[in-house]
């Protein structure tokens, strides 16, 4: 669809949108009387009221065009098979996950539900049963 016909209906969809807001705001309800609110007086489906005035008259015009715009543009843009930002950026690259030299401690994680900074209770080193003892022991 060409650009110098999808921008003039978009701005025509949008007056009318607008004009259509107004034109409802501006009808008086078809009970508009303190006695309609409780229920004094009977109406039919469409009101008591006979054919429509301008102002309904214009409110289904409205209505009419908005549709037609609407359904128009939704064609339209189902049609375009223009270019996507999402297409056209960067791929963000891979980071490598932190390496720590083999000498380096590494830091100490909590398992789930454990406090900050304890319930892990650290056990001691293992001990040596062999011949090799320490030389304190030896004396």
């Amino acid at each position: 669809m060409p650009v110098w016909l999808y921008v003039p209906l978009v701005v025509l969809h949008v007056v009318v949108a607008v004009a259509l807001i107004l034109i409802v705001l501006l009808q008086a309800g078809k009970g508009a009387g303190i006695g309609a609110a409780f229920g004094g007086a009977s109406q039919t489906v469409f009101g008591p009221r006979g054919p429509g005035n301008f102002l309904s008259k214009l409110t289904t015009a409205a209505a009419g065009i908005f549709m037609i715009t609407s359904l128009v543009l939704a064609i339209f843009s189902s049609q375009y098979v223009g270019g996507s930002v999402v297409l056209t950026s960067p791929t963000p690259k891979p980071t490598a996950p932190a390496v720590t030299p083999p000498g380096a401690e590494q830091p100490a994680t909590t398992a789930p539900g454990t406090p900050e900074g304890g319930g892990s209770v650290e056990t001691p080193p293992p001990q040596s049963e062999g011949p090799d003892t320490t030389p304190q022991e030896q004396k």
